[in-house]
């Protein structure tokens, strides 16, 4: 600085100093800034100039309304060719539902009744409103609603009311303003966006009466720099409120938003453009005119936002109001990324996509035009977000498949990224699953909302059970509906659990659960906090423009290959809404019993379909048409029990549904492999002198078995009952053994476990047999003993039996059981017990329950054979309840003391188990004290253990030595009558000997929840046939822990009509399989002779049915056509079996061998029983 500098800036600062200082009071300050918008101050602050103009008379706004009946929801169509009646602002509308009627509200003349309206609306715009930037039709009904153009493609979706996402302005094309008139189309719905709580607590049951007001509908110009002032001192307040106070940055964004309240005066032009000024010295100079560029130097970014509009498939609305959500929320979003070239938009659910090319083709043309221009990008994979621990393993990969074929089929893309955000837990399963559909990434964030323990990581790899890996992001910002605002940007940095290994975050931002999705004010947000992170590092930086892929593709690089990220093994667990395993038990049976029928069905047509190709074809679309009703089900929301009533009268009805067509399809499979016969019911009449024979069982399991069934007496043949060893009270009823689907005549001979009943003609009750018995004493079960060994397994001076628990969560009804339960328990008393049955093949008691306003009874049976055909295998106590639940709060239990100690017990989970611990060592440990299992849950220990088999129930628990199920809650939100009624279901005991690991526990639950199916072949001549049907189509050998779990026709083959079908058309088999028990196998599969000389090729594929590798043919004299596999622990295999036209590969011989074995293609990695076996191997030609 030189001598004149230094004298200028001298005289410049005055000698001296008679003001106050310029200090501020900086809390003051801050809360002065909640006066600019709205509030008291609202008709002389910033809210006063938001709108240059409003009209809303009959000369600008004509209204004509036409309401749908009922709940009925016309299409575009159908309603255009309505009367409509003229209607005005202010007028009512609704009920929410027509089920109710309120008798307190008087109907006016102003009143619409209906769920579904629609609006014609005409406009005329003032010339003069040529000058504005932008002219808007605002209509506010309060509730959803949908903006069409006159030829019926959906433009925008409008939410009502006053919340958080708001959107009721309506964009007056400029075509329209030119020609001075517009008109378009309305359909509101009386539902807000969570549905209509009838005392505004979200999760409440709805208010079926609610009624709306139409609230505006306005032509209106807004002042379209006064929004932007809105959103720039919107985004200065959020930096205020969300950075450290100590931050040169927040302390800058205070002192600018307080300059701007000072500045701005009567709110005229020029204000309000020298307050836009003031802004930029924190957004930074002339910021907006870079609009889409702002996102410089994305690449670098820690956050990445994406646009999602989380959409729950039902919840707090039936499906129907879904439909109708999907294509506002995505209609919205179309039109967003027409204005904001940087929006782009992940959005899941195949089933919803196709809801909207079903429904709304016009929009659906639309979002497919955003896909393939790389803007709409279709995530997950699957058909819905589903729950994830109560489906089969077979569903979760139905749901891959049937999500991944739609995605490929009208896009030509499938996912890359496994996206299941809100689902109640994730099954250790999923790693191998996600991979094998296709996927090596993942995203999910609920377990931030455990109550006990805060999970560790951000980003990190989940390996499964079984060790497959995928890259899982749980986004640091806790959310999938963030609101895109400076403490969300900031969240994911502050938050992130990892950053010594990665520092970069997912923002997902948007309105969601109801729908909705991305707002404008979300994308003029986060334009300024990039603009202001260009300017100060105070802010992450955030980009915008990219893929959920390419974020992962980021991470990916960003870790070599995850190699600097942590590892999560096994299960996500999330603590937190553990009662989700036994709400709305009904739907819990629903869902197991349509998965085990449609395996059946899929497995009894495929042979039907090869067997008789000439006069069958495979049902494929009505067999996936069922799938889609049983996948839909599984949503996170339906599967749980956590929606509302109206959810489940929808879901019910598809259950009956699946059932009904399920049943039908296998009949109509059955009539083809056993023609002329019928299923044999206990109200089968027989034809006079039925044969042995003509009672046969068809299994639809890889197992061996022995079953005992009942056969009606009346017509039985003297053949006939020599197989029957036990009648019932009634003389009508035989019991007989069947084994492997026939019939034992010699079951007199055989009768190894005779099972008997005693009692003392009061309160003592014994079931025996030479395996194990069960003691009932003053109704409660106070022995089980194994009385080959000798042993008691209920702990000394404990009971079991029945038990209630109070079950009052703190908040989530439907969703939660709390710990503090377990405090409160009644067991409950059996009473007027008596012997039903006394032996010596089934011996049972029936016993009563009454607690409250309930009644159970229970029929408890012991059969006289093992629960499996393994030697020394155990039988189960099968306990069959009807159930008349009136409780309130009340968490009814099935418990077991057990003379066993583990630290830890297993539970049946997707395609193998999952240990949990039985102790309180840690707070991780004291989380699980209700945890999910499907088939079974086992408490074992060196020598023995005892399994809980369930047939529709998910919800156990092992406290110590204490083994429950859980059976019936009794919640009243969101569903006020959730399990109030009639249920019926059944579990069993099993005890066994050995640890679980030598048990055959996995495979006695996968029989007890197989029925055989017993066929009555009407004729002599249709049993001799049947013979040669009634065979394994496929069989495992070397390996007792590999299961077949499914068979099925490949999913491309071509299914017509017989007559109609190609003969050059492959002809594909699929075959299922996994290792049950966590360690390696060498498994035998022999392919039947169903298929004898057919076989063609054997490939491995991935679950999509992609071929991988093929497999060696092995020609086997024991076995017969065969291939060989290994296993690690807990994997899931695949095989395409392609079949031929009778031409089949050579069979090499060892003396072959010895000519050709240099020239012998190795069709797999690795084949080491090739040098034993060689002279089994078949190759095909190349």
């Amino acid at each position: 600085m030189n001598h004149f500098q230094q004298e200028s800036a001298y005289n410049q600062y005055p000698e001296l100093n008679h003001g106050s200082g310029a200090k501020w009071i900086k809390g003051l300050t801050q809360n002065r800034l909640g006066t600019f918008l709205g509030g008291h101050f609202s008709d002389v602050n910033l809210s006063s100039v938001l709108f240059t103009h409003r009209l809303d008379n009959a000369e600008h706004v004509k209204l004509q309304v036409w309401s749908a009946p009922g709940l009925s929801k016309p299409t575009f169509e159908e309603a255009m060719k309505q009367k409509f009646r003229p209607a005005k602002k202010g007028d009512s509308f609704g009920p929410s539902c027509e089920c109710f009627r309120p008798l307190y509200t008087a109907l006016s003349e102003h009143t619409t009744t209906g769920t579904n309206h629609w609006w014609k609306v005409y406009v005329t715009i003032p010339a003069y409103w040529e000058q504005y930037e932008r002219v808007q039709f605002e209509f506010d009904p309060g509730c959803e609603a949908m903006i069409y153009d006159v030829d019926g493609t959906p433009l925008q979706g409008i939410t009502g009311g006053f919340g958080g996402d708001r959107r009721v302005e309506y964009i007056i094309p400029w075509e329209a303003r030119m020609k001075g008139t517009h008109e378009f189309i309305i359909e509101s719905s009386c539902n807000g966006m969570f549905g209509v709580p009838w005392n505004g607590d979200t999760i409440a049951p709805p208010d079926m009466n609610r009624y709306f007001a139409l609230a505006s509908a306005d032509l209106v110009v807004p002042n379209q720099e006064a929004w932007h002032l809105l959103w720039d001192f919107t985004t200065l307040r959020e930096i205020v409120d969300s950075l450290p106070g100590n931050t040169s940055l927040q302390n800058k964004a205070l002192s600018v938003a307080n300059e701007i309240m000072n500045t701005f005066k009567s709110g005229d032009a020029s204000d309000i453009q020298r307050c836009r000024k003031l802004a930029e010295g924190v957004f930074g100079e002339n910021w907006q005119s870079e609009g889409e560029y702002i996102y410089q130097d994305e690449k670098q970014a820690q956050i990445w936002g994406i646009g999602h509009c989380h959409i729950d498939t039902a919840w707090l609305w039936p499906y129907r109001v879904t439909q109708q959500k999907v294509a506002r929320s995505w209609a919205t979003q179309v039109d967003l990324m027409e204005r904001y070239p940087e929006h782009r938009f992940a959005c899941s659910q195949a089933q919803q996509y196709k809801w909207l090319k079903q429904l709304y083709p016009p929009l659906f043309e639309r979002v497919k035009e955003q896909i393939l221009a790389g803007k709409f990008h279709p995530v997950g994979g699957s058909w819905v977000e589903n729950d994830s621990n109560m489906p089969s393993g077979e569903a979760l990969i139905r749901q891959f498949v049937f999500g991944q074929k739609f995605f490929m089929e009208n896009f030509g893309v499938r996912c890359e990224t496994a996206w299941l955000p809100d689902s109640f837990g994730l099954t250790g399963a999923y790693p191998q699953l996600i991979r094998g559909a296709g996927m090596k990434y993942f995203f999910t964030q609920k377990l931030s909302w455990n109550n006990i323990n805060v999970f560790p990581h951000s980003t990190f790899n989940w390996v499964g059970i079984d060790g497959t890996q995928v890259l899982c992001h749980m986004t640091p910002v806790d959310t999938y509906t963030a609101q895109a605002s400076v403490g969300d940007v900031q969240k994911g940095l502050s938050n992130h659990k990892n950053l010594e290994s990665s520092d970069t975050s997912l923002l997902v931002f948007g309105n969601g659960d109801g729908g909705g999705g991305p707002l404008a004010k979300m994308l003029e947000n986060l334009r300024r906090i990039r603009a202001t992170n260009n300017q100060s590092r105070d802010l992450p930086p955030i980009n915008m423009g990219h893929s959920v892929d390419e974020f992962f593709d980021h991470l990916l690089e960003s870790t070599s290959s995850g190699k600097k990220l942590p590892n999560w093994h096994g299960e996500l667990y999330l603590e937190f809404h553990r009662g989700t395993y036994t709400s709305h038990g009904s739907i819990k049976k629903g869902n197991r019993h349509s998965e085990i029928l449609l395996r059946d069905v899929e497995h009894v047509a495929t042979l039907a379909s090869i067997v008789k190709s000439a006069e069958y074809a495979y049902p494929k679309s009505q067999i996936d048409e069922c799938w889609e009703k049983v996948l839909l089900n599984q949503f996170h929301d339906v599967l749980p029990g956590s929606a509302i009533g109206m959810v489940y009268e929808d879901a019910e009805k598809l259950y009956a549904e699946v059932q009904r067509d399920g049943k039908a399809l296998m009949e109509e499979a059955f009539q083809v492999l056993f023609p002329n016969s019928i299923p044999l019911t206990t109200d089968t009449k027989l034809r006079p002198n039925t044969a042995l024979n003509q009672i046969i069982g068809y299994n639809t399991t890889f197992l061996d078995r022995r079953d005992i069934v009942k056969i009606p007496l009346a017509g039985a043949s003297a053949g006939l009952k020599t197989a029957v060893a036990q009648v019932d009270a009634n003389s009508k009823l035989g019991y007989a053994i069947m084994d492997n689907g026939v019939l034992d005549a010699l079951v007199g001979d055989n009768l190894d476990l005779h099972v008997s009943a005693y009692t003392n003609g009061s309160d003592h009750f014994v079931l025996r047999n030479s395996s194990v018995q069960l003691t009932i004493s003053k109704g409660r079960i106070t022995s089980l003993i194994d009385v080959q060994l000798h042993r008691e397994l209920i702990a000394d001076g404990a009971t079991g039996g029945l038990v209630i628990f109070e079950d009052r969560p703190n908040y989530w009804d439907a969703w939660d059981v709390e710990i503090h339960h377990l405090e409160t328990p009644t067991p409950l008393e059996f009473i007027n017990v008596s012997v039903v049955a006394h032996g010596p093949l089934r011996a049972s008691v029936q016993a009563q329950v009454k607690y409250g306003q309930s009644t159970i009874n229970v029929l408890i049976s012991l059969d006289a054979v093992g629960a499996t055909v393994k030697p020394g295998s155990r039988s189960l106590f099968r306990f069959d309840a009807e159930v008349d639940w009136r409780e309130r709060h009340q968490f009814l239990k099935f418990e077991l003391p057990l003379n066993i100690h583990n630290d830890n017990a297993y539970y049946e989970t997707q395609f193998g188990y999952v240990q949990r611990p039985t102790h309180k060592n840690t707070t991780w440990d004291m989380a699980k004290f209700e945890v999910c299992g499907h088939k079974y849950a086992d408490l074992s220990e060196y020598g023995y253990g005892l399994a809980i088999l369930s047939e529709s129930k998910y919800g156990f628990s092992c406290q110590g030595n204490v083994l429950r199920i859980s059976l019936l809650r009794a919640a009243t939100a969101p569903d006020a009558e959730q399990d109030q009624g009639e249920h019926k279901f059944s579990w069993a005991v099993m005890p066994h000997k050995g640890h679980f690991l030598e048990s055959d526990v996995p495979m006695a639950a996968y029989l007890f929840n197989s029925p055989m199916h017993v066929r009555y072949l009407c004729g002599d001549k249709d049993a001799l046939a049947a013979s040669s049907a009634n065979h394994p189509s496929f069989a495992i050998h070397g390996a007792p822990n590999v299961f077949l779990e499914t068979i099925k026709r490949g999913e491309y083959d071509e299914f017509e009509t017989p007559s109609e079908s190609d003969s050059d058309s492959p002809t594909t088999i699929i075959a299922r399989l996994y290792e049950a028990f966590g360690g390696h196998a060498q498994a035998t599969i022999v392919i039947g002779d169903h298929f004898s000389g057919r076989v063609a090729k054997v490939v491995t594929t991935n679950l999509l049915e992609d071929e991988e590798e093929e497999v060696q043919i092995m020609d086997d004299e024991k076995f017969g056509t065969s291939v060989k596999l290994n296993f690690r622990g807990f994997e899931v295999k695949t095989l395409k079996i392609t079949l031929g036209d009778g031409v089949r590969a050579p069979v090499f011989r060892a003396k072959q061998l010895s000519s050709t074995q240099k020239s012998l293609k190795r069709l797999t990695k690795r084949s080491s029983w090739v040098d034993i076996d060689s002279s089994r191997l078949v190759s095909r030609d190349d």
